[in-house]
This record gives C-alpha cells, sequence and structure tokens, in this order.
C-alpha cells in the first residue's frame, strides 16, 4: 500500500527505510508546506485517486510536492510537473487565480520565495493592471443601474464604449487584500512596468484606509480621496465601489495587531512615488500622524516630513493638529509643524533658485502648474500657520520662543494681512496672563501694525493686554491713514494739483477720527506726558549726582596726592632750594667787590650747578 507513495516521493522513500532501520512505526512531517490537505492531495496523486487542480489549492501543493522530492527523475509526469504546468499555462494567464494564488502564498514562507511563486504572481498581476482590461474576469458593485455589468465573453469582441469603460481604479480593491510584503512586491512590479504615479498613490491609499483603520477614524476616509483621485486621474466618471474576489464578506475589516501596523507603515512610506502629489497631503499628515504613534524608525519619519512639506501648501489645520505622542510639556507637537515648515521652505528655495523643468506633463502636474510657479503657496501656509498658532497659543505649556519662532519662520512677503497673527498674539495673551511686559513686547514684535486691517486697529486699540507701545503704534498709524484718506478726498474735491500738506488742521483730523480712536489716542498722549514729566526729573536727579560725584573725586584726588609725598621726595626738594639759595648769594657778592688794576679781567665768577653728580 505504501509502494505508490514511495515510488514517486524521494523524501517519503527515505524517511520510510531510515524508519524502519530504527524500528519507527510512524513518521512524522511537521514541517510540510500546506499540511494536512496539501499531503491527501500528494497521496491521491501517488494513487492515481483524480486531483482537481485549482487556485486555492494549486500553491499549497506545488510546495508539498517540492518537499516530498516528487521529481521527475523518480516518475515522468510526476507532480512537481503537473504543478508547474498549472502554475505557468493556467493561474499566471487569470487575473483572478493571480490573486488568489498570491493571497494562498502567505502561509507558505519561505517555499513560495523559494519557488518564485510570489515573484510569478506579482508579475503577472502587475502586467494586468498596465495593460488593457479587455479579457480579464472582473466585476464590481454600486455601478448605476442602467450599466450592467460587463462580463468576459461581452467585452472580448465589443467595440470598447462610453458606457462600459473600465475605471482605471477596478485593481484596487483586489490587490489590497494581499498581505503587506505582497502587496509591496506588486507595486514594486507596477512601477517598473511604468504605471502613472498617481495611480499608484491612489492604490496605496486605497491600501491604507483598508489595513489602518486609524487613518480614517476622525473623518473622512482616505478610502474616498483615492478613489476620486483616481477617477479624476483617469477622466472616468464612474463612482462605484469594487469588489473582492477572494473575501467572502467585503464589509469585514481586518484585525491588525499595532506590531503589524508599525510594519504597514513603515513599508507604505517607502513605497510612495517620489513625485509631488502622488498622495495627498491630508493622507501624509495622517500616515506621519500614525508614524509618530507607533515609534517608526527616524529616516522613514523624515522622508515623510520632507514629503509633507513638498505639498504643504494643501494642508488643513485639522491635519496638522497632530498630538504630541514623546510625553513633552506641549499639546500638540510644535516641533513638528516647525520642521515641515522648514522643509516647505527649503523646497521653495529649491524651486525658485532652479529654472523651471518640464519634466512631466501638464496633467501629471498639481493643477497644471508647478508650484515654482505659484506666488500664493506662501500665502496659503503663512495663513495655515497663523491658524495653528491661533489654536496652540491657548496651550499654557507653550513657550515664547516655540511661538516666537514659527511665527517668524515664514518671510514678511507672504503675509499681506497680519489679522491671522494678531488673533493668535490676542489669543495667546488671554492664556498666559502673568507675562511681564518685556515678554509682551517680545511676543507683539512678530506682527506689524501697519499689517491690521480696520477692525483688527479698532480691537488692539481697546486690547488692555497689548503694551502701551503697540497701541500707540496702533492709533498713530490710523491716524495717518484717516489724514492721508482725507487729504485724497479734499485733493479730488478741489481738483488742485498743487502739493496739500497731508493734515491740513487739526480739527479737521479730530472731526474725521472715530470717537474710541480719540480716546484712546487722549489717553495715551496723558500717559506719554506722565512718561516725560518722569523722565526729566530722572534726568535733573541724575545731574545732581554727577555734580556732587566730581566734588568727591576732586577731594579724592587731594588726599591722594599728600599720601603719596615720601622722605626721599622731601630731601630732594631740601637739596634744590639749597642749591637756588647759595647761587642768588653769589650773585649778590659779587658786584661789590672791587677789581684791581693790573688784574686779569679774563677771570670770571664761578657758576654753581643746580645738580650734583
Amino acid at each position: 500500500m505504501q509502494y505508490p507513495l514511495l515510488s514517486r516521493s524521494g523524501k517519503m522513500n527515505r524517511l520510510i527505510y531510515e524508519s524502519r532501520e530504527l524500528g519507527l512505526n510512524k513518521v512524522a512531517l511537521d514541517d510540510l508546506p500546506g499540511g494536512p490537505e496539501a499531503f491527501e492531495l500528494a497521496a491521491k496523486f501517488c494513487y492515481g485517486i483524480a486531483v482537481d487542480l485549482i487556485a486555492a489549492n494549486i500553491s499549497g501543493l506545488r510546495c508539498a510536492a517540492e518537499y516530498l522530492e516528487m521529481t521527475e527523475d523518480l516518475e515522468e509526469g510526476n507532480l512537481i510537473f503537473k504543478t508547474e504546468a498549472f502554475l505557468s499555462y493556467v493561474v499566471l494567464s487569470s487575473w483572478r487565480d493571480s490573486i488568489m494564488v498570491m493571497k494562498s502564498c502567505e502561509k507558505l514562507s519561505p517555499w513560495a520565495e523559494n519557488l518564485q511563486i510570489v515573484r510569478r504572481c506579482s508579475e503577472s498581476i502587475a502586467w494586468k493592471a498596465c495593460a488593457n482590461p479587455k479579457g480579464i474576469r472582473w466585476a464590481y458593485t454600486g455601478k448605476p443601474s442602467e450599466v450592467s455589468s460587463p462580463n468576459w465573453t461581452e467585452m472580448k469582441d465589443s467595440s470598447p464604449s462610453i458606457k462600459s469603460q473600465v475605471p482605471p481604479d477596478w485593481w484596487f480593491e483586489d490587490v489590497s487584500i494581499l498581505r503587506i510584503d505582497h502587496f509591496v512586491r506588486v507595486i514594486t512590479a507596477i512601477k517598473v512596468k511604468g504605471m502613472r504615479f498617481e495611480l499608484i498613490g491612489a492604490a496605496i491609499m486605497h491600501y491604507a484606509g483598508k489595513w489602518l483603520p486609524g487613518l480614517i477614524k476622525d473623518g473622512g476616509g482616505s478610502t474616498d480621496e483615492a478613489s476620486n483621485s483616481s477617477s479624476g486621474s483617469g477622466g472616468s466618471s464612474w463612482k462605484g465601489e469594487l469588489h473582492m474576489i477572494v473575501e467572502e464578506n467585503k464589509d469585514d475589516t481586518p484585525i491588525v495587531e499595532a506590531k503589524d501596523q508599525r510594519m504597514i507603515v513603515e513599508s507604505l512610506i517607502s513605497i510612495i512615488p517620489p513625485q509631488k502629489d502622488s498622495v495627498s497631503c491630508r493622507f501624509l499628515l495622517r500616515l506621519l500622524r500614525m508614524a509618530n504613534m507607533l515609534k517608526v524608525a527616524p529616516a522613514l519619519v523624515t522622508e515623510l516630513e520632507k514629503r509633507v512639506g513638498m505639498q504643504l501648501e494643501q494642508a488643513t489645520l485639522a491635519d496638522l493638529l497632530i498630538p504630541s505622542y514623546n510625553k513633552n510639556e506641549t499639546l500638540y507637537d510644535v516641533d513638528l509643524v516647525q520642521r515641515l515648515l522648514e522643509h516647505f521652505l527649503v523646497q521653495e528655495q529649491t524651486e525658485s533658485s532652479s529654472p523651471r523643468r518640464q519634466s512631466f506633463p501638464e496633467k501629471h502636474m498639481y493643477n497644471g502648474v508647478q508650484r515654482g510657479a505659484n506666488p500664493s503657496a506662501k500665502i496659503r501656509v503663512a495663513r495655515l500657520v497663523d491658524s495653528y498658532l491661533t489654536e496652540v497659543s491657548r496651550d499654557r505649556n507653550l513657550s515664547l520662543t516655540k511661538f516666537q519662532v514659527l511665527a517668524e519662520a515664514l518671510p514678511d512677503s507672504a503675509r499681506t494681512c497680519d489679522d491671522g497673527l494678531y488673533r493668535a498674539v490676542d489669543s495667546y495673551l488671554k492664556a498666559h496672563p502673568t507675562m511681564s511686559e518685556h515678554e509682551r513686547k517680545r511676543l507683539c514684535r512678530v506682527m506689524d501694525s501697519q499689517k491690521l486691517s480696520i477692525d483688527a486697529r479698532m480691537h488692539a486699540a481697546q486690547n488692555e493686554r497689548l503694551p502701551l507701545r503697540v497701541v500707540v503704534q496702533v492709533i498713530f498709524y490710523e491716524q495717518v491713514k484717516i489724514s492721508n484718506a482725507l487729504a485724497n478726498n479734499s485733493l479730488k474735491e478741489t481738483g488742485e494739483t498743487q502739493y496739500q500738506p497731508v493734515i491740513s488742521n487739526r480739527k479737521t483730523l479730530l472731526e474725521g477720527t472715530p470717537q474710541s480712536f480719540q480716546e484712546g489716542w487722549a489717553a495715551a498722549k496723558k500717559d506719554i506726558n506722565s512718561l516725560k514729566f518722569e523722565l526729566d526729573t530722572f534726568k535733573a536727579k541724575y545731574l545732581e549726582l554727577q555734580n556732587d560725584m566730581d566734588i568727591l573725586q576732586r577731594q579724592f584726588d587731594k588726599l591722594t596726592n599728600k599720601k603719596q609725598t615720601s622722605a626721599w621726595t622731601t630731601g630732594w626738594k631740601k637739596l634744590s632750594k639749597f642749591t637756588k639759595m647759595t647761587t642768588l648769594e653769589n650773585h649778590d657778592i659779587d658786584p661789590q667787590v672791587a677789581t684791581a688794576p693790573g688784574e686779569d679781567t679774563r677771570k670770571t665768577t664761578r657758576r654753581w650747578r643746580n645738580s650734583i653728580s
């Protein structure tokens, strides 16, 4: 009874004879790929019982045949040959069978990898996904009622029409049932075949929406984005969902553990196409949120942050409010947003400095233009940053330095109006009432009072939380604007072309000034006069102290000079005086001495020296 199996399986023949020599009654095959089902099919084949080869059992049977060493050397037409032929000519020619075989290979590692089953199936799937889907047996649900689901026989010979046009994302749902490592193999093969990068990105978003439920918990699913993106890029208005051909229940969401989610996130980051707008910025930010939560490798997180920086102008405030998972003091990860803004500015500088390159057709670009030629990108990012600052400023643990650095990261040209910054500053002052005067002045430096609107100036003029200097600046700029407007109106009415002064007279200026500004200016002027009086008082006190100090300094100098005189110096002074006295006496005696006749008149009086050598 055992001889047909032994004659076709080299491994069984060897194990049976070894067990007889050892006196064993049974042989254990615990590591048999495919399990008992595959061994049962192999045994039936050996005993001549008909075996139905289908996509559900072919991969396990092929691996079991390799394990049992059922080669052509033992018998012609053995199980390895039969299963290889079925894989090559039946399975790989069918879309459905290729998906099912690749799905069944998940339990057959590493045998399926070593036998190249996964590679061949992934290449077959990639070829069919990139090729014209005519002739491929596929079906979808959610279709309009007037359009029937096309089948293979109807589409084979008929000419294509608008109603029977295949949607570009027809393969998303089928591929999304694969395990992440097999999905990566399929996407890599599809890239090699040259599929459009926006379709690849849409497939990745569809897969992430299915296997990472955390991406779509807080509103708008990534699956909808992927469907809309692929439909828009393919030019099809079809909005139906796709039918999952392998799983019995399409509504069942796969349960993924946290450790597997981290592997999925890392794998998806590594296969996102490098082209801009291949995936949406919302998807990238949500993927970044999960990456921080799951402690993904820092290199991949940095790469993902750079990708977000390339498309930061497309972000929304809700997606940018990423919690801080590193147990920092702040509620939201402000440092992360700072890095995203830095990547955005670096990308902007690179694109503005480099010449424009038409690397891709116009339809592959975001809204048909490159971002380097779109000056409104910085304006949109500035509005986004202002909204973000307003939201995070309510956090009492947010430091002034972080707020200031983020507010000043963008150049001045990015903001045409500073109302958003003013709201953020005012919100920060509300949440931090204990700030000192110096800190409040430092905070208000981030905004320009001249860029505030009339409503913002009206609010700032009555805002008690702002420093006095800022209030005075706001009122002054408003006065200048009002005076200029009045001067321009008067010029238009009179039609004069000569130069007119900006402020005609004080009465006209006061009449055209709102009452709130007049009251605010009067209070500010009163404060300024009191400050000037205090300053003059300080100056007078300073002069008095300076005079007293000069008197003390002169007295101190006199005392110092007396203390520096020594005995040696006193002796030299006495000797000098004695020498001078002797010289004077000699001069007085010489005229009184009479000169005798005949004496040598050439004899002169001896002169004393004033110094002793």
